[in-house]
């Protein structure tokens, strides 16, 4: 199993918006506030091509892991503090559930084997501690970042 690029990538610019703008990291030292990046600067920082970026800002923002806001002042923030984002909730936004085989997601029918399948069972468990193993690594371990 790998992470397709878009995934990798996601994860790479998830972890850089960590160290800017998740809670209590990226404080303007003059008004106090959060800053905010753009698809552009964290392009810049982590060397993801701009439109993959922009295209994964949009991605990210629709599963409510980031807000962003156009305009003066606009950029994008976490939606949440970085050690309440996993890597299965970024990975997930991306690639959608995460299942090591189709019969293990949620509700898909399409193998000719799967009434007589013995080891169908067994890949649900698979799944789930792949899943689980995701879900314990947060965007603040991935950063650097305490909590």
């Amino acid at each position: 199993m790998r992470l397709s690029s878009l995934a990798d990538y996601a994860v790479v610019m998830m972890a850089a918006a960590a160290r800017h703008c998740g809670a209590g990291a990226g404080l303007d030292p003059a008004t106090r506030k959060h800053v905010k990046m753009n698809a552009t600067t964290l392009s810049a920082e982590t060397g993801i091509p701009l439109p993959t970026a922009q295209k994964l800002v949009s991605r990210l923002s629709a599963a409510g892991l980031i807000e962003s806001s156009r305009g003066t002042g606009g950029g994008i923030r976490l939606a949440r503090p970085p050690a309440a984002i996993s890597l299965a909730d970024v990975i997930e936004a991306v690639e959608g559930p995460i299942a090591m085989t189709p019969c293990a997601e949620h509700g898909a029918h399409d193998c000719g084997l799967e009434d007589e399948c013995r080891v169908r069972p067994h890949m649900n468990a698979v799944t789930g501690a792949v899943r689980g193993a995701l879900a314990g690594v947060t965007l603040a371990s991935l950063s650097g970042r305490a909590h």
